[in-house]
């Protein structure tokens, strides 16, 4: 971090995905890792599924997103974080209500945001580009896959996958400017997720994020629980959304619009010919101020702990509310500890 007296955050969520937003126009704010982790940690920490640093646009876009994940990794985009980020710099003042476009990692994306009627509430619709279908998968794949990455035996890795994968009809990647294996089956895979996640993201070099996918509650719609490299177990992920919905689709479980379920909030999806759109309210949760010596200090006596955050208890499914509406208690779950 530059020398700052200071450094002002906001805290923001989308369905229970939390992040600190750091508003740095001039790009003056530079932060590490380390800084990051300090930052993210729910114990210790202010705590946050990710941090998101907006910058000043150029002839590209309006504003320019760095994202980074609560271990301090980068990622290249966030479905609820960009959402998150264009309401901090609306009430920042860096950009007025409307259409928002901003640079991230995986493009240019664009953000409609309105204004909620509630203090601290809005509600953003984000076009998250295409989302690249992969082939589709069986535990052996994915066992090949695992063993090409690690010192494990494909026969072992295939044994244990057989077990733990029975329940899962069918399996794909999906690049949505990040990548992400899903996985549809029955409420009781989704059961497995602190088991199944860490180790099915290690089917790719760079990590991969996990869905694990059911059908329902009402027709034509989702739940999931997801994993998310770099962070472990969330309340939701918008980008994961989007990646269960397009995956869903090309097995003929859901239609062009699909209300899906994350344990946080319901997130809605828009399947178009070119493009995908994601929906959903955001809310402002807090103003957040830290002392620049406090930090140093906290990053210092944490140097020996910057391990990736160790995900928390598992999650149950939420009840959640209509589509692109709070679900019930939803604010209180994304302020309890998780990890």
């Amino acid at each position: 971090m530059a020398a700052q007296a200071t450094l002002h955050l906001t805290k923001h969520h989308g369905a229970g995905n939390d992040f600190l937003v750091l508003l740095d126009p001039e790009g003056r704010q530079p932060l590490t890792p380390a800084e990051v982790v300090a930052l993210c940690r729910r114990r210790t920490g202010i705590g946050a599924d990710g941090l998101v640093r907006v910058m000043a646009g150029s002839d590209r876009a309006d504003l320019v997103m760095e994202l980074h994940n609560a271990d301090g990794s980068p990622a290249e985009m966030s479905g609820n974080g960009i959402r998150c980020l264009v309401q901090a710099a609306v009430v920042g003042g860096l950009v007025g209500p409307g259409p928002v476009s901003v640079l991230t990692g995986a493009g240019v994306r664009t953000v409609d945001y309105r204004v909620g009627a509630q203090p601290g509430v809005g509600y953003g619709a984000v076009d998250m580009g295409t989302a690249s279908l992969g082939e589709e998968l069986g535990p052996g794949d994915l066992a090949a896959a695992l063993a090409a990455v690690s010192d494990t035996a494909v026969a072992d890795q295939a044994r244990w996958l057989a077990g733990e994968l029975g329940g899962a009809r069918h399996i794909r990647r999906v690049d949505m400017g990040n990548p992400h294996l899903v996985l549809l089956g029955e409420v009781e895979l989704a059961g497995r997720i602190a088991q199944l996640g860490p180790v099915l993201s290690g089917s790719t070099a760079q990590g991969a994020n996990v869905e694990l996918v059911w059908p329902g509650p009402e027709p034509g719609a989702l739940s999931l629980r997801v994993w998310e490299r770099g962070v472990g177990e969330t309340l939701a992920c918008g980008t994961g959304t989007c990646a269960a919905a397009a995956a869903a689709r090309s097995w003929g479980e859901v239609g062009e619009r699909v209300a899906v379920h994350n344990p946080g909030g319901t997130l809605e999806v828009t399947l178009g010919a070119d493009t995908v759109t994601l929906a959903g309210p955001t809310v402002l949760v807090a103003d957040v101020t830290v002392d620049a010596t406090v930090l140093a200090a906290v990053v210092a006596a944490g140097r020996s702990d910057l391990e990736p955050v160790p995900p928390g208890p598992q999650i149950e499914p939420a009840v959640t509310g209509p589509a692109g509406e709070p679900g019930p208690d939803r604010d209180a779950q994304a302020l309890e500890p998780r990890r």
